[in-house]
């Protein structure tokens, strides 16, 4: 691949290397160049522009993109279309994300062009989630590259999903005088919650006095009826091989195979087995709905990967789970003082199925859309309002006159959402404990949603993600915490974070709004049907 200026008279046929705005239109970076484009650069004064131009045995990156990325997925694993050299995978079953990291790392060492990344081995992962991404860094690479990484990816699956399977499972929970039914009521609860992604199923809890012999009478019960994966929470925790719970294992005829392990929390685990079914000893912090080492050993029983001494020993590294967004640490996380929510308005779309006009300047009772939004986002508690521009940016910063809120351009608003809400998010203060991501084309949230929404926040009760819903169905706006900020950057295409909900479910907190949330007015016939008008 040739790359460098070129001159415009000369440039038919090349790609453009970056972003060009003239003449009110924007030539998008990866577009291959035409007469037209030439001569719109011509009337605009640019003598010269800088281009790659493929060479024999080159291979375009979208088409090197799409297919590395069919080579790599395994089962379980879709693949997105292609745009600017990347091709996203996404899981197509819920369950627990395998990859070969082996196979990865000589896969990325191929050549510098060729890169694969994907989130952590053994993530949970729920079906139609973003779990790794193809990206070929020039605008071109070798077929002879291409060649040697498909014959890595030809030998193993570097990417799976291994889905969830649903079980039966079994629950027993011990007494002591100085646990609380309350607490033992919770732990259930959390419990089935856990279970939930997998389609499991809870048996009726047994509780039983804090005794090796109750518990072996329980497991026994609870393995007759059905169950095919056991769990036990000690009312105090095991610290020896010859503790109450792995002693009860023993003696409903299990084996006890592995104690304790190299995650913290998590580490007083204990892992066993009965009739050829998984037994396992609770930690304390299973209790809570806080991630931890029994939520690692429990994802990979239901998912039905291997789990013993060697799999266990082998989770330190990684293992010290501090900076968990959904565990937030009380001297770091916690906000001591009133959260200082920003409000963040995604205002940069092109609102192609209006068919033309500029969706955002349509008027309803005199005000356009995007002003009614930036001004409720005013009007709420919201520390600051921001607003990401695009497309038509002038006119629309024109409609904001007045409010004196930020306004940010996002130049790549034509590659998707994503760009919009990374540009925003990434502008916010230091200072800012959240944001209340709005979209601009919602002009009935008020003031008063908002201030609801940021009233549900709390996060020293784990009240992370904020959710609107009517009849249940989850809308619009959401709220995040800044423990999420980085995921939210990390977002690509045309898609939003609705994923992130689902993989962070013990953080979100949904409130129901109403029919508010659920209102984007996208077409003509929907502007019409409130009352709207569009510009001229």
């Amino acid at each position: 691949m040739k790359f460098g200026p070129h001159p415009v008279s000369e440039a038919e046929g090349a790609i453009l290397a970056h972003s060009l705005h003239v003449e009110g239109r924007t030539l998008k970076k990866g577009l291959r160049l035409t007469r037209d484009h030439l001569a719109i650069l011509a009337a605009a004064g640019i003598e010269t522009v800088l281009v790659a131009r493929l060479e024999a045995g080159d291979i375009h990156e979208d088409a090197a993109a799409v297919e590395l990325a069919g080579a790599v997925s395994g089962s379980g694993i879709s693949a997105d279309a292609p745009f600017t050299g990347r091709a996203n995978l996404h899981a197509s079953d819920s369950g627990l994300l395998v990859v070969d990291r082996d196979a990865i790392d000589r896969f990325n060492r191929v050549d510098p062009a060729i890169t694969l990344a994907t989130l952590p081995e053994h993530a949970p992962v729920i079906a139609g989630q973003m779990v790794a991404t193809v990206k070929i860094i020039p605008f071109g690479v070798g077929a002879a590259s291409i060649g040697q990484a498909l014959a890595i990816a030809g030998a193993t699956a570097l990417v799976r999903v291994a889905p969830y399977r649903p079980m039966r499972v079994g629950l027993v929970s011990t007494r002591l005088p100085s646990l609380k039914v309350s607490t033992m009521d919770k732990t259930r609860r959390m419990t089935e919650a856990r279970l939930k992604p997998s389609g499991s199923t809870l048996l009726p809890e047994r509780r039983v006095a804090h005794d090796s012999g109750a518990i072996a009478k329980a497991l026994a019960e609870l393995s007759d009826e059905g169950a095919k994966l056991l769990i036990v929470f000690g009312a105090s925790a095991m610290v020896d091989a010859g503790d109450v719970v792995p002693a009860g294992i023993r003696e409903a005829g299990g084996n006890v195979i592995h104690l304790g392990m190299p995650v913290d929390p998590g580490n007083l685990l204990v892992l066993g087995e009965l009739d050829g079914k998984p037994v396992i000893g609770a930690p304390g912090c299973a209790r809570s709905p806080r991630e931890n080492g029994f939520d690692w050993i429990l994802g990979r029983i239901l998912a039905g990967l291997p789990v013993g001494p060697c799999e266990i020993t082998g989770l330190g590294v990684g293992g010290l789970l501090m900076e968990i967004a959904s565990r937030p640490q009380p001297r770091e996380a916690v906000v001591a003082h009133a959260p200082k929510i920003a409000a963040l308005v995604l205002a940069a779309g092109q609102g192609r199925r209006m068919g033309g006009p500029n969706k955002l300047l349509a008027e309803i009772d005199g005000r356009s859309l995007v002003r009614t939004v930036v001004d409720a986002a005013g009007a709420s508690r919201a520390a600051s309002v921001t607003v990401v521009t695009g497309h038509r940016r002038q006119e629309v910063e024109q409609a904001l006159v007045g409010t004196g809120v930020r306004t940010v351009h996002n130049p790549d608003y034509a590659e998707g959402l994503s760009t919009s809400l990374r540009q925003g998010v990434a502008r916010l203060g230091d200072d800012i404990d959240g944001v209340v991501v709005m979209l601009a084309d919602m002009p009935m949230v008020t003031s008063a949603i908002l201030d609801r929404l940021i009233e549900a926040f709390d996060p020293s009760a784990d009240r992370l993600v904020v959710v609107p819903t009517h009849l249940g169905k989850r809308g619009n706006p959401v709220l995040w915490s800044r423990a999420f900020f980085a995921e939210l950057c990390a977002i690509e295409g045309d898609t939003g974070a609705r994923h992130l909900i689902g993989a962070h479910a013990d953080a979100v907190v949904e409130v129901e709004i109403g029919p508010e949330v659920a209102l984007d007015l996208d077409t003509p016939e929907a502007l019409r049907a409130m009352g709207g008008t569009l510009p001229a």
